[in-house]
């Protein structure tokens, strides 16, 4: 499939705001958050432990008067170089430009599907640093597939669901989870489109190194053509 035609077939998905995040559903609420070696303000952050990046996080939502912090598809990260997993030895092949849309907010949080599916698949990823549990959803609209992944939830997340198991728009299926479940990040969702899962089961790559990032661009379009928080 041609990637502009998915592209654009993801964006004509939607025609509105489309939340994946029960509360607020209004995107007023949300505020774009720059977590880029760009943002000066993230050296004075300990972005090596859980609960100082949590109050970074809080912090700048209280100074928005937000309730939710947005972002990142693209994004060239150092929040990765805490942990070996992403290979932070080659710069090559050192894993640090993010792949998804991250939604930051409250632990808790109920995660609602943003269209009818099926649950394709389900695990608990966990490496330091990785998704922790994670739920991926199968989506077929005019016999087009395609699949959505929601990373960083709550253990509770796994226990009632099924593979096969149909989940409807809006419908609540999991909720977030903290630091202590989630690959020790700040409470927040991992959402990602993926065209091609390549043989996947309740994992895909959700960061890129700068050799296979042009692949994984055509692969995975901005969450944001269908959510259209902005």
């Amino acid at each position: 499939m041609d990637t502009n035609f998915f592209k654009k077939f993801i964006e004509d998905v939607t025609d509105t705001f489309t939340p994946v995040v029960i509360d607020p559903q209004n995107k007023e609420r949300y505020s774009p958050i720059d977590l880029s070696p760009s943002n000066s303000t993230l050296l004075e952050v300990d972005i090596t432990s859980p609960e100082a990046f949590e109050n970074y996080i809080n912090t700048f939502l209280n100074s928005k008067g937000s309730t939710m912090a947005y972002g990142g598809y693209l994004e060239k990260r150092d929040l990765y170089k805490r942990s070996t997993y992403f290979n932070q030895e080659n710069q090559d092949l050192e894993r640090n430009i993010h792949l998804g849309l991250d939604i930051w907010c409250a632990a808790g949080a109920e995660i609602v599907a943003p269209l009818n599916g099926r649950v394709h698949s389900f695990k608990n990823n966990t490496n330091f640093g990785d998704y922790g549990p994670t739920i991926i959803l199968e989506h077929s609209i005019d016999e087009i597939t395609f699949y959505t992944l929601y990373g960083h939830l709550s253990l509770d997340s796994l226990e009632n669901i099924h593979k096969g198991q149909m989940i409807g728009k809006g419908e609540v299926f999991a909720r977030l989870g903290d630091s202590s479940v989630n690959g020790t990040y700040a409470p927040h969702l991992h959402f990602q489109i993926i065209k091609d899962l390549e043989g996947n089961e309740g994992d895909y790559p959700g960061v890129s190194n700068t050799l296979q990032v042009q692949k994984f661009i055509k692969n995975c379009p901005d969450p944001n053509l269908l959510l259209k928080i902005t």
